[in-house]
């Protein structure tokens, strides 16, 4: 298995139900990213996913744009970001010291 199968494997373990444009741009970035490159599949798949909720489907960036420190925004946006991995049927949610963006 090539790393593209491995990280598009972890990304529909993680969010079975993600939409399709949603996996293709979650497994992108996750192959792409520079940051990402030495992570295991599942590590790159799941900081992703974590991180393309985060910008697309919250205010965490409004609320940067506000002043609020990363940490601060992080909580505001946590039940959000938790709900959508519920929609997406992730059997993972993430915790408030998680860090990764």
């Amino acid at each position: 298995m090539n790393r593209r199968e491995a990280v598009e494997s972890a990304v529909r373990i993680l969010a079975p139900r993600i939409p399709r444009h949603e996996f293709e741009v979650v497994t992108d970035h996750a192959l792409g990213s520079r940051g990402l490159h030495n992570a295991s599949p599942e590590a790159a798949a799941w900081l992703s996913l974590v991180s393309y909720i985060r910008h697309q489907f919250t205010d965490y960036d409004g609320l940067l744009a506000e002043g609020y420190d990363q940490d601060s925004a992080r909580f505001f946006v946590l039940d959000d970001m938790n709900a959508i991995l519920e929609g997406w049927g992730s059997p993972r949610r993430v915790e408030a010291e998680e860090e990764g963006d």
